[in-house]
């Protein structure tokens, strides 16, 4: 597809500069083992992410509405901002008081992303392209994305190899490179004048209609757990790689770099996904294959790699679908606050997920945390397509 043709070559530039600059490839594949090198425990760790899914749920839904009154391309330069000044934080971080602050001031730069950078693309294509393109779109914005988190993920091993934490000294210096593109991005036409945000007392009726009613209800739900499937088995992918398999600490910006390139392979051709299968069953039919793979590779650690890899992969290709569903189905207005409110749900369904996972993973070791969530995700989403067809039976007799 030719942008260009269609599309102000800036407009999909800035796009595209801007994916580049929210990369974690400097310290993601070393991120766990950061933590431990810090003498933290696995329920610390775990600790630390049932906070900030805590503080996802308590500021999704304010953020997004933050980001329909103030505007999108704003909240995405103070999520940029927040972000910088919590990775630098990393550099000096100790104790595990001073962790909870980084992830609290993490949790913040987040919820103000997580609904504004979808709902900002959307309606810009809407104005100057087709929202049709969006999956397309938002796919090779994070092959983009991964395109450069696989060069920082190989610099990343390197640099923790040297000193531990001048990863983090690299990633902070790319967000706050990051800025001065978002700075000079357009804002969407509803807030060119300053006037495009709901009231708070407008904001609650739009998430009643629109995330709590069919069809975002149920497609919301099941892919909040798979989600938090692919969130959970994050923090223990470094401990299975090092401790199980075998690989040496110096193996991860490789491995990471090679998670990455398909990760990006997929998410350049999400819309081609969305196409061959439908987006209704791809939503339906990835979630449970991962689980099963990943619930496998417990139970045979051979295929451990290959189960992070399909991960990987499905995560990256489903969530330019999802987001494309949840926007044709948000409304114009108040879409930030709709985005938003659904990465809560996700944050919801996680939480519960994370401390007891850490437990398990201190009692009986990563892999077996693996596949403890892995089985649990199996039943959830098991539960909420039974619900599914129970509400439209009932639907359907009515």
């Amino acid at each position: 597809m030719r942008l260009g043709d269609r599309l102000p070559d800036e407009v999909v530039l800035k796009y595209y500069l801007y994916q580049a600059s929210v990369s974690f490839g400097f310290f993601s594949p070393v991120f766990t083992l950061f933590l431990l090198y810090r003498d933290l425990s696995y329920t610390e760790i775990a600790l630390l992410s049932s906070q900030h899914a805590v503080l996802t749920v308590v500021g999704e839904v304010p953020t997004g509405y933050v980001g329909d009154r103030i505007g999108r391309r704003n909240s995405l330069v103070v999520s940029n901002a927040a972000m910088a000044l919590s990775i630098a934080g990393f550099v000096v971080a100790s104790a595990f008081a001073e962790f909870m602050v980084l992830y609290a001031l993490w949790s913040v730069a987040l919820v103000f992303r997580s609904g504004s950078g979808d709902a900002w693309l959307y309606e810009m294509l809407r104005e100057r392209l087709d929202e049709g393109r969006f999956t397309t779109v938002r796919g090779r914005g994070g092959a983009v994305n991964r395109a450069v988190t696989v060069v920082t993920m190989l610099a990343g091993g390197a640099l923790y190899a040297v000193r531990p934490e001048l990863p983090f000294v690299a990633a902070t210096v790319l967000f706050v490179l990051g800025l001065p593109v978002l700075v000079s991005m357009p804002k969407n036409r509803q807030f060119v004048d300053g006037d495009g945000g709901l009231t708070v007392l407008e904001a609650l009726p739009v998430l009643r209609d629109r995330l709590l009613s069919p069809p975002l209800r149920s497609v919301v739900a099941y892919v909040a757990v798979f989600f938090a499937l692919v969130s959970v088995t994050n923090a223990y992918v470094q401990p299975v790689a090092t401790r199980v398999v075998g690989l040496q600490v110096s193996a991860m910006g490789p491995l990471y770099a090679a998670f990455t390139l398909v990760a990006a392979g997929t998410s350049y051709y999400a819309d081609r996904l969305s196409a061959w299968f439908g987006a209704r069953r791809a939503v339906l039919l990835v979630p449970p294959v991962v689980a099963v793979v990943l619930l496998g590779s417990a139970l045979l650690p051979l295929l451990v790699l290959p189960a992070f890899f399909l991960y990987r992969g499905a995560n990256a290709g489903l969530r330019p679908v999802v987001n494309q569903f949840i926007n044709d189905n948000a409304g114009d207005v108040g879409r930030a606050t709709v985005l938003s409110a659904a990465s809560m749900a996700y944050a919801l369904v996680r939480l519960p997920m994370l401390v007891g996972v850490g437990r398990v993973a201190d009692l009986r070791g990563p892999l077996t945390a693996v596949g403890a969530v892995a089985g649990l995700a199996l039943v959830l989403l098991a539960a909420v397509a039974f619900a599914r067809r129970l509400a439209r039976a009932r639907a359907a007799a009515e």
